[in-house]
């Protein structure tokens, strides 16, 4: 009688996954993801070869944008680098991903740009904006905080619908875009934000046409359009960041006179966008 009450007390408490079942999530192919690319094509050990090797733009655009933001960066705000430094472990987790297709891959891909968003969010939403119920930055930080936590436990409910909802905040983030710039007639401000929008469109059309299109693009042997995504929402993070930073720059430290400027070469009005502070500075020590 006793034995059987023992059984029943152990019976009565939940199991933990087994160990097979948690190493599953990091298996090869475990992801219900599965892009366009041909598997194993170039490599017995990575799964999309290109998609890898194209995340490694990251690795090239990020360290380049933490150095031209700095100036902003150190007189507004130093978590602004924290953007940048997030955008190299999507890099790590994208390359990850693509490598193994794993679930443990998809979901830290997928998470890490979730937070990106967040930290953009937190750092560059107007003031003007912010809910009734906010008072100031540091609550609606808060309030950012709450609500990716939450969509972070959220995404592991259907994880093949993360990829569609990241997305979508691209058309918030492009209403945010049309109301601040409706009145602007700063013409290299609105060429930052056509270019911006134009990168972005083209990349989401290679994200989409990789997905619903893949038997098209398999006819041609070219199925490589989810590693061109990788590099131009990369170069497109680079120009809208940077225009809604410059914006920002405006409202908050207006005394920097803030001016947008263009690396390798200004006068080419092409390349990798940045902040240049030509008034003083409060960072700035003065004899």
């Amino acid at each position: 009688m006793e034995r059987v009450a023992v059984d029943a007390f152990w019976r009565g408490i939940p199991s933990f996954p087994s160990f097979d079942k948690m190493a599953g999530v990091f298996a090869y192919e475990s992801s219900q993801v599965d892009w366009c690319e041909d598997n194993y094509k170039n490599s017995e050990n990575v799964v999309e070869y290109f998609n890898t090797m194209s995340s490694f733009i990251f690795f090239v655009i990020s360290p380049i944008m933490l150095y031209l933001l700095h100036p902003y960066a150190k007189e507004r705000n130093l978590a602004v680098h924290l953007v940048w430094i997030m955008m190299v472990f999507v890099g790590i987790f994208s390359v990850y991903f693509h490598m193994t297709l794993s679930f443990m891959g998809q979901m830290l891909d997928e998470l890490s740009i979730l937070w990106v968003l967040a930290l953009c969010y937190s750092l560059w939403f107007p003031r003007k904006h912010f809910p009734s119920f906010i008072k100031d930055r540091k609550s609606f930080c808060h309030m950012v905080v709450i609500i990716t936590v939450i969509s972070t436990l959220s995404s592991f409910v259907k994880p093949t619908a993360n990829a569609y909802a990241l997305n979508c905040f691209t058309i918030h983030i492009l209403y945010f875009l049309f109301v601040e710039l409706r009145n602007c007639t700063d013409e290299r401000v609105l060429r930052l934000a056509w270019a911006s929008v134009g990168l972005w469109v083209l990349a989401i059309s290679c994200w989409i046409s990789d997905r619903f299109g893949c038997s098209f693009w398999q006819k041609l042997d070219f199925c490589y359009l989810h590693g061109i995504w990788h590099i131009l929402i990369v170069v497109a993070t680079a120009y809208a960041s940077t225009l809604v930073a410059y914006l920002d720059a405006r409202l908050e430290i207006p005394y920097s006179l803030p001016d947008l400027q263009y690396w390798p070469r200004n006068k080419w009005s092409i390349g990798l966008p940045y902040i240049a502070l030509k008034g003083t500075t409060k960072t700035r020590k003065r004899c």
